[in-house]
């Protein structure tokens, strides 16, 4: 099982991709941004998966695979910042 961060443009996105989560049965918890990544909207989630690409949706703007004592690594960029 991995542990990613997902970040969103708008607050009712990171809201949205939770919800989405959860009728997975995906383990997920917003919280606010660390401080080491960026995003528009300051909200992101935390969620636990085998994989990440069936959640996606417009409104995620980055996804970041955490390790142990590693600097989160961004393995997903959207589109839309190109």
């Amino acid at each position: 099982m991995n542990t990613y961060i997902a970040t969103f443009y708008t607050h009712f996105g990171a809201v949205r991709f939770s919800k989405t989560c959860q009728v997975q049965g995906v383990p997920c918890k917003l919280m606010p941004v660390p401080r080491k990544l960026s995003s528009s909207c300051g909200t992101c989630a935390r969620f636990q998966a085998q994989a990440y690409e069936h959640l996606l949706c417009e409104e995620v703007e980055h996804v970041f695979l955490l390790q142990d004592g590693e600097t989160p690594q961004m393995i997903y960029a959207n589109s839309q910042d190109s």
